[in-house]
């Protein structure tokens, strides 16, 4: 299968403004997005999608490859909070999908997470199992995979979503850069999460609301340097437009 016709799939820590890059493919009009389908799965025990309920990650990845090659290209976001070991026991993710990968500075991701699941593990920030992700699909493919920073998606948004398309083979739409704010179907199990996204009309920096952070919080600061150096190892191969 040609590289620009295999399914994507943008594995992001969670709050590093994943969902706003969504956004901008949902806006696109030509994919078949997935929301979390993976991290869904995980927490209900079954997935919807194309008409079918599946129950396991095997299953789901059957779907995806199928819809794909059947019909619209397939664009997957998911998230790094939950672990997904069947899955990156599949070789079908590394022959058959372009894995790609989204971070963000860790102190801002992490205070971000903080303020919306106080309540999270160590784990659940993410960081480190991105970059498990990460190396299994760097060892298993022979070559770095694509890694963007979400500060980057809102500082330039169209040089960094450009050379995204450019390098996963699909055509760069300047128009999908803007849409019309509002809830989207896609991510309503999990809409709290994503008020910033439905309010917006574009991708842009939002002035930061008054939260701990690991300057004023001792768990927070110790979570940041736990996470720290799995930032810098994939900060090393983040994509520069």
């Amino acid at each position: 299968m040609s590289a620009a016709r295999k399914p994507i799939v943008l594995w992001a820590v969670p709050r590093s403004r994943s969902t706003a890059f969504l956004r901008v493919m949902l806006e696109r009009g030509d994919l078949e997005v997935l929301h979390e389908p993976f991290s869904y799965l995980q927490v209900d025990g079954h997935f919807e999608v194309a008409g079918r309920r599946v129950t396991s990650a095997t299953e789901l990845l059957d779907v995806i490859l199928e819809i794909n090659a059947t019909g619209r290209r397939v664009f997957v976001k998911e998230t790094s909070d939950y672990t997904y070991t069947p899955l990156l026991q599949d070789g079908r993710l590394y022959t058959d999908v372009v894995n790609t990968f989204m971070i963000r500075e860790p102190r801002a991701a992490i205070s971000s997470h903080y303020a919306m699941n106080p309540g999270a593990t160590l784990d659940e920030y993410g960081f480190e199992y991105l970059h498990v992700i990460f190396e299994a699909v760097r060892s298993a493919a022979g070559e770095v995979p694509l890694v963007i920073d979400g500060d980057d998606l809102v500082s330039d948004p169209e040089a960094t979503v450009r050379a995204y398309c450019e390098r996963v083979g699909l055509a760069f739409k300047a128009e999908a850069l803007r849409w019309d704010p509002g809830r989207r179907a896609h991510w309503r199990r999990t809409d709290r999460w994503h008020a910033e996204v439905a309010e917006s009309s574009g991708l842009e920096a939002r002035e930061s609301r008054r939260r701990d952070t690991p300057d004023t919080n001792a768990h927070l600061r110790r979570v940041a340097e736990h996470h720290q150096p799995f930032y810098d190892a994939l900060a090393r191969h983040r994509l520069v437009a």
